[in-house]
């Protein structure tokens, strides 16, 4: 999602949302931007259907602190009479009481009116060329600050944004734009609808003056270039390799769900944020010579992996960005080949093992600082586990067990055990024990292995000890070389105790002996010889 764009935000620590009595099937935002202040105003039509019954339910909404923040005029439910409700607006909690009790099952509409400066989630600020935007950032939760909602990503609805804005801005948003209308005084409407379900962090919308180039359609999917006017040239060269990337992943995972891509520069905080149908990337991401190759493809493969299937829980949070990291690395592998594949492979094996040094915690992570979440167990370990997958399954297996994931949990919410599920269904093996070594255990192994030369007996002693706390199954390749003139003969040794020997007969004394030739495991160690 963000490329290892890591922010530090310790501070940064939000409650596990409760149980919801709501689900949000439908939002309808109103927006009102200017030229003149920061203060928005908004009208919110929300549609909820109720899962319990209850005379109450609560919106996350900030309330006004430190000058910033959202002043609720009015609450009122679409009805005969369409009365106002009386409600409670405060420590970031829009509550509303019902006059009468609704029933599980029962659905409603909700309209709300506010006004306010948001605190985050909608940034208004300057470009880089001093000209004034306004760019919804809502990552991993921030959305409520200026948009009365269910803030939860388990909680997925269908979206309308309508903005109104001085006329010389052009409008981006998730979906499909539907009307673009000039009104008095300079200012224009611009409506945009989502019938596909989101989760409240990739919805947004973005307002700027801009640059917009129709790159072309991909199996009838518009591609577009959203870029500030002064990178006009630059910025249409770099961002419409998207074109060719959209076609990869559409023959790799399955069809796109969204009716367009567009490819937004922006001022997200992220050097990239994956916005359903609308990607946002850092402002500076543009250059000239398509050198953020890579990040264009990490946030297009989020519109499969985090936006169609999305993790339960952000404990999940692998599912998003593990899957984005290593199916960056195959599309770049298909273009590029094998050893581009293991050099990204190795530089990310020595993140993980630099980050390890460090922290302690697993992959499956139930933190509630979200933004702690940023780190190399949810890229690059999440990737390795993905990369170790289909090395000992095989790569039809894994490319098939990616392709039935999608399928089964599109325009749903999944977490690891329902992943373990469909590769356990596709490959037919039991693969608990690698689930739960690699994505529940806080470590990583370590491995001390040595050889001996026997030349008497014209073999070598091969010895692998593991050195971290638990102790891990593992296949690990060993490379045998007897003689500059000869080929390499390769061994793979399931490695599952403290400390293992095997021989293995040679002619003579081995000029090359390696672990792990091809990148294939994910583990900190080296090979020396014993005399």
């Amino acid at each position: 999602m963000r490329i290892l764009f890591f922010i530090v935000c310790l501070g940064f620590v939000l409650a596990a949302n409760a149980q919801r009595n709501i689900d949000v099937l439908h939002y309808r935002f109103e927006i009102n931007l200017n030229d003149t202040t920061d203060t928005i105003s908004g009208r919110a039509t929300i549609l909820v259907k109720f899962l319990e019954e209850t005379d109450r339910l609560a919106f996350d909404f900030t309330s006004v602190s430190n000058g910033k923040g959202m002043v609720v005029f009015s609450v009122m439910e679409k009805s005969d009479d369409n009365k106002m409700f009386t409600n409670s607006h405060a420590k970031n909690k829009l509550t509303i009481n019902l006059p009468q009790r609704k029933k599980s099952g029962d659905t409603s509409t909700f309209f709300i009116r506010y006004k306010g400066i948001p605190a985050d989630g909608l940034i208004i600020s300057k470009n880089q060329y001093g000209s004034r935007t306004f760019f919804g950032d809502n990552w991993p939760n921030r959305a409520h600050n200026w948009l009365p909602c269910v803030d939860d990503i388990a909680d997925k609805a269908t979206v309308e944004f309508i903005v109104t804005a001085p006329s010389h801005y052009q409008v981006i948003s998730n979906g499909v734009q539907i009307e673009e209308t000039n009104l008095p005084d300079n200012k224009k409407l611009t409506h945009y609808r989502e019938d596909v379900p989101l989760p409240t962090k990739v919805m947004v919308i973005g307002a700027a003056d801009f640059a917009v180039n129709n790159v072309g359609d991909v199996n009838c999917t518009p591609v577009s270039s959203w870029v500030f006017p002064e990178n006009k040239k630059d910025g249409f060269y770099d961002y419409a390799i998207a074109k060719e990337i959209l076609a990869f992943y559409m023959d790799y995972i399955g069809p796109y769900a969204y009716k367009k891509l567009a490819n937004v520069q922006s001022k997200t905080r992220f050097g990239g944020m994956e916005n359903a149908g609308a990607i946002f990337y850092s402002e500076y991401s543009v250059n000239g010579y398509r050198g953020e190759e890579r990040l264009i493809a990490h946030e297009i493969v989020h519109q499969w992996f985090g936006n169609m299937a999305t993790e339960k829980s952000f404990a999940h949070f692998w599912l998003s960005e593990g899957f984005a990291t290593y199916l960056t690395h195959i599309y770049l592998e298909s273009k590029y080949g094998m050893d581009s594949l293991k050099k990204r492979m190795q530089e990310d094996r020595d993140e993980i093992l630099s980050f390890v040094k460090s922290s302690k915690r697993p992959v499956v992570d139930s933190t509630s600082n979200y933004m702690s979440l940023l780190n190399a167990n949810s890229y690059q370990k999440g990737g390795w586990v993905l990369h170790m997958l289909r090395r000992q399954l095989g790569d039809s297996v894994f490319h098939k067990a990616i392709r039935q994931y999608y399928a089964t949990y599109a325009g749903k919410n999944a977490d690891t055990k329902d992943l373990q599920n469909i590769f356990e269904l596709v490959s037919g093996k039991k693969l608990g024990k690698f689930f739960q070594q690699w994505l529940y255990t806080p470590e990583n192994p370590r491995l001390d292995v040595t050889w001996k030369y026997n030349k008497t007996e014209n073999n070598i002693a091969i010895t692998v000890k593991q050195l971290q706390a638990s102790d891990f199954e593992l296949p690990l390749e060993i490379l045998v070389q007897e003689s500059a003139v000869t080929m390499p003969r390769r061994m793979i040794k399931t490695i599952s105790k403290r400390t293992e020997t095997f021989i293995y007969p040679v002619k003579s004394k081995p000029v090359r002996i390696e672990i792990d030739p091809m990148v294939s495991l994910l583990f900190e160690g080296t090979i020396t010889e014993v005399k």
